[in-house]
Parts: structure tokens; C-alpha cells; sequence
């Protein structure tokens, strides 16, 4: 982030990280005010403290940090993606519980996906047409992907419609390949 927005207080990041990666990255806030004491010390932050009044930390990245973001950017990503959504949980365990309770998590999933969608595409609207967003702009369309996914499947399953989801997908892919 540091790289990206340029020297920052741990407040900073925290304002940065809710207004961008926070979607679709979620970790605890308060690595933001002891992370970056650890990368100065391993000399990828540089670290000035205020002389005087609150105080406040500024750190800045050095050249070897920088060194190190381009390689781990560079370096082959492995891992599949790792999602952990409350709302699939409580599907995988639903014959435990209610059988009311599956058609009341599809209409409070779908509500979600049709927010977080509006939530995107209002940032499409407002920063899509800037150069300076234009290669975060490829990540908001994954997001609005995934969000796209989970409401089809949501609504199809509130609709009683696996069938006609799992045709779809089939089709669509026929089709691509």
C-alpha cells in the first residue's frame, strides 16, 4: 500500500486499505500499526517519528522494499484462492438446522450481492475513466465477477433452480472452450 500511495501513517493505511483491497482482503487492522515497525526493521520501511505533538509515525519505502514488492509480484502465485464465507458454512451444515433458514440466508445473501454490486459499480462510475485507476480497475471486475457468481447462485437457489444454474454454466462454457 505503502508502494502504491507513497509514505503513510498506520492511520493512512488503515483509510487506504478500507477503501480498496479491505473487500476483498480482510486481516486484523491492527497489523497495520505493527507490520510496518517490522519491515523497517528489516530495512524495507523507512521510519520517521514527528519530533513533537502526537507523535505520529511516517513510513516510507526504501529501495530494497521496493526490490522485494517487484519480486513478490513477479513470483508465481501458487495457492488457490481461500474464501471464507459465513454464509457457505452455514449452507454446508442447513439439515442440521431449519429448513425455513436456507430461504432466509438466500434473501440475505442476495441482498448482500446486490449491495456490494452497487457498492462496485459506483466505483466504476467514479473512478473507471481515470488513467491513474485504470490497473485497479482489473481487480473491481474480478470483484463484480464473483459477485455476479454468488448472486446467480443465491437467486437460482431461492428459486429452486440448481438445475437451471448448473445448465447455464455448462452452456457457457461449452461455449468458451
Amino acid at each position: 500500500m505503502i508502494a502504491l500511495r507513497g509514505p503513510s501513517t498506520p492511520y493512512d493505511l488503515k483509510r487506504a486499505v478500507g477503501h480498496s483491497v479491505g473487500y476483498f482482503w480482510h486481516f486484523p487492522h491492527a497489523q497495520l500499526y505493527s507490520e510496518p515497525d517490522r519491515l523497517a526493521d528489516l530495512g524495507l520501511l523507512e521510519l520517521s517519528v514527528e519530533d513533537s505533538g502526537r507523535r505520529r509515525k511516517t513510513y516510507s519505502l526504501t529501495a530494497p522494499g521496493r526490490d522485494a514488492v517487484r519480486a513478490w509480484l513477479a513470483a508465481p502465485t501458487n495457492e488457490h484462492f481461500q474464501m471464507r464465507d459465513i454464509a457457505e458454512l452455514k449452507l454446508f451444515f442447513n439439515e442440521v438446522g431449519d429448513p425455513g433458514n436456507v430461504a432466509t440466508l438466500a434473501a440475505e445473501q442476495m441482498a448482500q450481492h446486490r449491495e456490494r454490486i452497487a457498492v462496485y459499480e459506483g466505483m466504476v462510475e467514479r473512478f473507471g475513466t481515470q488513467p491513474s485507476a485504470e490497473p485497479r480497475m482489473i481487480t473491481l471486475e474480478l470483484g463484480l465477477e464473483m459477485e455476479h457468481a454468488a448472486l446467480r447462485f443465491w437467486r437460482a437457489l431461492a428459486d429452486g433452480d440448481l438445475d437451471g444454474l448448473r445448465a447455464a454454466r455448462e452452456h457457457r462454457y461449452d461455449r468458451s472452450e
